[in-house]
């Protein structure tokens, strides 16, 4: 083969017969080197005969991957946290004092942030995705992407969902059925993002086609750019969380309640991350500094929502 022929993750993983996500910790841990086309890493032939051949041991060649399931990783030196809530920044500051690792913040919606996290370029991803066929939030999206990777689903808060209305409420919108006036333009957010979801299923639900929602096509990337659209009088409603209202000069009108989870991998190199998480959400200290910044219910908060084998 040529000098210079490379190697996708899964063709790696195929090739020494173990699972993409143990790859991926391999290349966390810097113990196989990548290089990146766009958003996709891939693997030089003669790294990869590297990493074998530092491997070895006696006369046989032995790939020492499946030690990273018995011993511990040693601490990483940054871990990303991707998500909007003011929340994961609390998080993030404990988490530092914990961990001695730098804490990076990333701020992709639910979906993006956990495909970053598919991808190894994220540690821990939050998610408030709505199933409209069950009522539930983000369990089954994960079941679909997640499909041979074990994870954890952790709850970080409750919090309200609904939407954005220019101050004093005008033109009275009190249901989700509003949202079809006549001449009532939305700012919508982008796909892949918790709000997009909740109002793509809840239009879903209700039978109301895409195309009747004027504005439906414009899309801003967080919740503090569609607020802040809406108070400036370009669109008359967006949808987004309660606590960002309270930052930008509109009115808030709630639909429901959301599940804001946290994920993260299920790997030995991840094992005293997920302790370390636990600990911090279930703490007297954490929870009372979330229960003072206001509208957030706590009650589940460190509980585990849904858990691989």
């Amino acid at each position: 083969m040529p000098q210079d022929y490379s190697y996708t993750i899964e063709e790696v993983a195929q090739r020494l017969k173990v699972s993409k996500l143990t790859i991926y910790d391999l290349v966390k841990k810097k113990e196989l080197a990548v290089f990146r086309v766009g958003r996709q890493m891939r693997v030089n032939e003669e790294d990869l005969h590297a990493y074998i051949n530092r491997n070895k041991t006696g006369s046989h060649e032995k790939i020492s991957i499946e030690t990273s399931k018995i011993l511990p990783s040693p601490a990483p030196s940054k871990l990303i946290i991707s998500g909007q809530d003011v929340v994961l920044d609390v998080l993030g500051k404990y988490l530092e004092k914990e961990t001695e690792a730098k804490i990076l913040r990333s701020h992709e919606g639910s979906y993006n942030g956990v495909l970053a996290m598919y991808n190894g370029d994220c540690d821990i991803a939050s998610m408030h995705m709505y199933d409209g066929d069950t009522g539930e939030y983000n369990t089954s999206y994960l079941k679909k992407i997640f499909v041979s990777h074990p994870y954890i689903l952790i709850n970080l808060l409750t919090r309200r969902a609904g939407f954005y209305v220019e101050k004093g409420n005008p033109l009275g919108i009190e249901k989700f059925e509003d949202i079809t006036r006549p001449h009532l333009r939305i700012i919508n957010r982008e796909k892949g993002s918790g709000a997009r979801a909740l109002l793509d299923e809840k239009l879903r639900i209700h039978q109301i086609p895409r195309t009747t929602i004027m504005g439906y096509e414009d899309e801003e990337r967080s919740h503090l750019d569609v607020a802040s659209i809406v108070a400036r009088g370009y669109a008359q409603i967006a949808v987004g969380i309660e606590q960002t209202a309270k930052l930008v000069n509109v009115d808030f009108i709630p639909l429901v309640e959301e599940r804001y989870d946290i994920v993260l991998f299920k790997t030995a190199a991840n094992e005293v991350l997920i302790n370390k998480v636990k600990s911090i959400l279930t703490s007297r200290l954490f929870q009372e500094e979330v229960k003072a910044l206001g509208g957030y219910n706590i009650s589940q908060m460190g509980e585990v929502i849904y858990e691989t084998l």
